[in-house]
This record gives C-alpha cells, sequence and structure tokens, in this order.
C-alpha cells in the first residue's frame, strides 16, 4: 500500500467537498438561517494546502513560518464564500485547490510584508537608541571596552550595511516600476537611411 504524503490534498474530493458546503451555505443563507460551520474535512485540507506551500524554497527559512500558514488558514476560511461555482477551468472540473493556494500564497506575501516593517522599526530602534544599551543588564564596569567595542562597532557596521542595501533595493525597485509604465513612442528614425 502506498503511503501517503503528509501534505497531500486529493483535488478532486477536495474541490467537492468545497462545491458541497458552498451550495449548502448559499441555501441555508438564502432561506434566512445562518451559515454552516465549514467541515473539518476542508479546514484540514487548508492546513494542508498552507503547510506545503510553506516547505517551498521561497518560504521554508522564514522564522515565522507558523503564522505564515495559519493566516493562509485563516485567510481560506474566510475566503470560502467567495468560491465560484461557475468558473470555468481547464478542465471544466471545479479546481478549488489552485483557488485556495493562491489565497495562501498572498497570505504568506502579506505577512513576510508585515514582518519586515517590524524588522525595520526594530533596526531603526536599535539604531538609535544605541546598541551598547542592548547588551546586558549588567553595568559599564563589568566588561572591559576592548572587548566589546569592535562587536558593537561590527553590529553598527552590519545594521548600517542592511540600511544601504534596503536603499538601493528601493530606487532599483521604484525605477523599474517607472521604466515599465512609461509608454515607448515607436521611433523607428533611427532605421532609417536618409537619402
Amino acid at each position: 500500500m502506498k503511503e501517503e504524503k503528509p501534505h497531500y490534498v486529493n483535488n478532486a474530493k477536495f474541490s467537492q467537498a468545497v462545491v458541497d458546503y458552498v451550495e449548502r451555505s448559499n441555501s441555508e443563507v438564502q432561506a434566512g438561517r445562518s451559515k454552516p460551520i465549514v467541515p473539518d474535512y476542508i479546514a484540514e485540507c487548508f492546513l494542508k494546502i498552507a503547510e506545503g506551500l510553506s516547505h517551498k524554497a521561497n518560504f521554508v527559512r522564514y522564522t515565522y513560518r507558523e503564522e505564515m500558514v495559519m493566516d493562509a488558514v485563516e485567510n481560506c476560511l474566510k475566503a470560502i464564500d467567495n468560491y465560484n461555482l461557475e468558473t470555468a477551468t481547464r478542465t471544466g472540473k471545479p479546481n478549488a485547490f489552485a483557488y485556495f493556494t493562491q489565497i495562501a500564497w498572498y497570505a504568506f506575501l502579506r505577512r513576510i510584508e508585515k514582518e519586515k516593517r517590524q524588522q525595520d522599526v526594530k533596526m531603526k530602534f536599535i539604531a538609535e537608541a544605541g546598541v551598547e544599551h542592548f547588551l546586558d543588564n549588567t553595568s559599564a564596569d563589568d566588561y572591559d571596552d576592548a572587548s566589546v567595542m569592535p562587536f558593537l562597532e561590527e553590529l553598527r557596521g552590519r545594521i548600517d550595511m542592511v540600511k544601504e542595501n534596503d536603499r538601493i533595493f528601493k530606487e532599483y525597485a521604484t525605477k523599474e516600476k517607472r521604466r515599465r509604465k512609461t509608454k515607448v513612442d515607436s521611433d523607428l528614425s533611427n532605421f532609417f537611411v536618409e537619402d
């Protein structure tokens, strides 16, 4: 018997479960009753989709991977009622796996952006407050300046390097965005030979 992969989701079975839930939910809401609870099977599939996606090379090294997974599951639970049953697919069958994988992907990107902003705030605070205040709670007499100063200078240098790299990247991204937005006039005069 073939062993099942830990994050495997059968697309056909999952898609049918989502379709059944959305149909039932729509009929309950139209009848004036409250929305039914999402079945455990669908919730487990959301978790498997998010966990499997988090193991891709794009996301596996983030220390807050668990938060990314939980954000993705939460977003999938919120978006299940938006699943369009009439959406055309290449095969003609519903493809809930692709829909919810895309939702998880964007949830991951939002979490990464949020964590990056938080990291920037921390770095700015450390840089402005002075790194030496974060070393330890002992008094300045308990360590000699000769052993600590090289460490402080190295840390300050790294903080400055990260700031500079971020600045360069932001400038590049801004230039690329402008370049893509500007419309190129098809001036062919360089290719004409004058007589």
